[in-house]
């Protein structure tokens, strides 16, 4: 079972990475600044899949998800505002 759940965190990872690509594409956003959110947060994926992976449950895997997450928040200043229909 927990490896069915990791197979399914992967393909997930890789959907959402490639729908974040074209979903930039077709709104024309570009630059590194705006993608430091999502990076933020698929590397807590990532991190603790990882973790997971290789049995490192502990204090280090804690950390990395916290700074990970505050990262991801301060860096949402510079997402693009949705323009208002």
């Amino acid at each position: 079972m927990p490896t069915i759940l990791s197979v399914i965190l992967v393909i997930a990872l890789l959907i959402s990475i490639n729908y974040l690509i074209h979903k930039r594409k077709k709104n024309g956003i570009t630059g590194w600044k705006t993608l430091l959110t999502p990076i933020s947060f698929y590397l807590i994926a990532i991190t603790n899949l990882l973790a997971y992976w290789f049995d490192f449950m502990g204090i280090v895997n804690w950390t990395l998800t916290v700074i990970f997450l505050m990262l991801g928040a301060y860096f949402t200043k510079y997402m693009p505002v949705a323009a208002e229909r």
